[in-house]
């Protein structure tokens, strides 16, 4: 959606040049930050998805004006689907999260913390699913709140919980967090990534407590390993 700057070219090309002047020991490039949280790559999972079984009983849009297109998938121990990410900021009122930064900001999640209060949808990476419809119900599916979700966008996999529900007709919202972690423009009114984007729900997971972003990554690791062994 996104150009990527030129600068980085520049300064590798540069970089290039100066080396016949630096000392043998300088040269040493670290290596790159993993571009993934756990053992599984993007492209293992992504692998495993490149076919789609429909279990929904129709397709959604990714937004009001688009047409309907996106089905939700089946396979051993998930669901899937490929759509584009819309910034969900809703829950607690937080420094990026509110009603002055987020036009569609509402004060509450479908599913809560273990508090009881609503998430945080800037410190948490969460997913929103559709609200159940003659579409697909999710619960019947074996999806449920608080269970594991791999995002994968940009060969980066963050794991994620199932943290609020959204409209009955639209697919493809993750929240603050989520986006930012992935890269992802996280602007809830101006943010997001119009397409690129697939999200592997594991059927009946659960990470608790739900706000644990760490047990949802020790979690989620176990199960794309499972979900690699058995698709």
């Amino acid at each position: 959606m996104r150009l990527r700057s030129l600068t980085l070219a520049a300064a590798s090309g540069a970089a290039l040049l100066a080396a016949g002047f630096m000392p043998a020991h300088a040269l040493a490039i670290p290596a790159p930050k993993a571009a993934r949280e756990g053992s599984v790559s993007a492209a293992d999972l992504l692998a495993k998805v490149k076919s789609c079984s429909q279990i929904s009983n129709g397709k959604y849009k990714t937004d009001d004006e688009t047409s309907a297109t996106v089905p939700v998938c089946g396979k051993n121990g998930a669901v899937f689907w490929k759509a584009d990410m819309d910034i969900d900021c809703d829950g607690q009122r937080t420094t990026n999260c509110n009603e002055d930064r987020d036009p569609w900001f509402q004060d509450d999640t479908a599913f809560h913390q273990s508090d009881g209060k609503p998430l945080k949808s800037e410190s948490l990476p969460y997913v929103v699913v559709p609200s159940t419809s003659s579409i697909w119900n999710y619960s019947n599916a074996g999806i449920k709140g608080g269970g594991v979700v791999a995002v994968i966008y940009d060969n980066k996999v963050e794991y994620a919980v199932v943290g609020d529900t959204g409209p009955t007709k639209i697919i493809g919202e993750a929240s603050y967090a989520t986006a930012k972690a992935l890269g992802i423009d996280p602007d809830p009114a101006t943010g997001g990534a119009d397409s690129g984007v697939t999200y592997i729900l594991f059927k009946n997971s659960k990470v608790s407590p739900i706000e644990s972003h760490s047990a949802a990554v020790s979690l989620g690791d176990q199960l794309a390993q499972q979900f690699i062994a058995n698709n």
